[in-house]
């Protein structure tokens, strides 16, 4: 690979809280379906969605997304877990199955607030300089690109501050260790992204997912707030001294919470201050 970056000249910054997970082998595309959230099968050749692995009991223990490369490779960018964990916990389902999962030490993701030359949507660019993702949306493009480790992607906290606010305001969570396997897909919204399945089959937690979906039983969801920025993934949501959601994420004076629907639009209270409510974006469904 070469340190050709598929986009527009703005420059490239390193993505470290994504990490790359290498599923190999015949099995790859039937061992993704039988475990992730999303319709694996229903992806082409270099096409990518969101999706995540779930607990028995339907909590999201990683969000990631896949990205097909052939019938016998997929790439998982696993946002902020342990990547190493996560593989090795996948390992113990292979069973007989015909797939060798590995971390991939070798690759890094950058980041750049630029339109990708040929990615678009849900189809990656791949070629022999890597991997190009359109990350962004109609507003706000956005290009990930997956290199060698060994080339040059400087760090550039005030960018990687700015892509992580990018993805609340559009509501991908991203889950530090205090959040994992505490929250349903549907409680964080991922539907608006497309992220999990209904009726594609099993996979862990897949009865729960689908007896929330068709029995109407998701009583809080996703929503974003602004004006605090010392609040904190888990600190508690209050309305009129009462907690009534928790915080996911946040990135400077935006979070990104769970609460009740009728509280989506509400001003809230968080670490000792007020926070607005903010209209979710829209365009980073694939």
């Amino acid at each position: 690979m070469s340190d050709k970056l598929q986009s527009t000249a703005q420059p490239r910054f390193a993505l470290r809280d994504i990490a790359i997970v290498t599923l190999r082998g015949r099995d790859c595309i039937a061992f993704a379906q039988a475990q992730f959230m999303s319709d694996i099968g229903a992806l082409g050749d270099a096409q990518w969605q969101w999706s995540g692995w779930l607990t028995p009991k339907g909590r999201v223990v990683a969000l990631f997304a896949v990205l097909r490369l052939d019938a016998e490779r997929i790439d998982l960018l696993v946002l902020d877990a342990d990547a190493t964990a996560l593989a090795t916990s996948l390992k113990r389902y292979v069973f007989r199955s015909k797939v060798a999962i590995e971390v991939r030490a070798d690759l890094q993701v950058g980041g750049a607030f630029a339109a990708p030359a040929r990615a678009q949507a849900a189809i990656a660019e791949v070629d022999a300089h890597g991997i190009t993702l359109d990350f962004g949306t109609g507003d706000t493009p956005r290009a990930l690109s997956i290199v060698a480790r060994e080339l040059p992607v400087p760090d550039d906290p005030q960018a990687l501050a700015e892509w992580r606010r990018v993805d609340l305001a559009h509501g991908l969570p991203r889950l530090d260790e205090r959040q994992r396997e505490l929250w349903t897909p549907q409680q964080l919204s991922l539907e608006r992204l497309r992220a999990f399945s209904v009726s594609k089959g099993c996979y862990p937690g897949q009865e729960i997912v689908a007896r929330t979906h068709f029995l109407g039983q998701a009583k809080r969801g996703a929503a974003a707030f602004t004006g605090v920025s010392g609040a904190a993934p888990g600190q508690a949501l209050s309305l009129d001294g009462q907690a009534v959601g928790r915080v996911v994420s946040t990135a400077g004076d935006f979070l990104l919470g769970v609460v009740p629907s009728e509280h989506a639009t509400a001003t809230l209270e968080v670490d000792g201050g007020l926070v607005e409510p903010v209209p979710l974006r829209g365009g980073l469904a694939r």
